[in-house]
């Protein structure tokens, strides 16, 4: 009863943003791409697209749904992960529709 107590509830997705130059997430489902422009999150909320420049992954842990990151960071954009499972667009036409 306790698993499908956890499948139903959502972890929680936080974003702490510090001077556009440091941020911590949590509720980070999987890191689907990432360069020092662009940086692809799989959220409990969505698909987050966060542009920059010079951006890094400080640390990555996925068991606990966290991600750190620094960078000159100039976007954080969500697209619905919902809406994107039903239909057949590949991933980038989902982001950018």
């Amino acid at each position: 009863m306790d698993d499908r107590m956890d499948k139903n509830q959502q972890k929680a997705h936080k974003i702490i943003l510090s001077n556009r130059k440091t941020a911590a997430f949590t509720g980070v489902l999987d890191v689907l791409s990432f360069d020092v422009s662009e940086i692809l999150l799989e959220t409990e909320q969505g698909m987050l697209l966060i542009k920059g420049n010079d951006l890094h992954v400080n640390r990555l842990t996925l068991e606990k749904g966290e991600v750190d990151l620094e960078g000159r960071i100039d976007s954080l954009s969500y697209s619905d992960i919902g809406g994107a499972k039903k239909s057949s667009e590949s991933l980038l036409g989902r982001i950018f529709r």
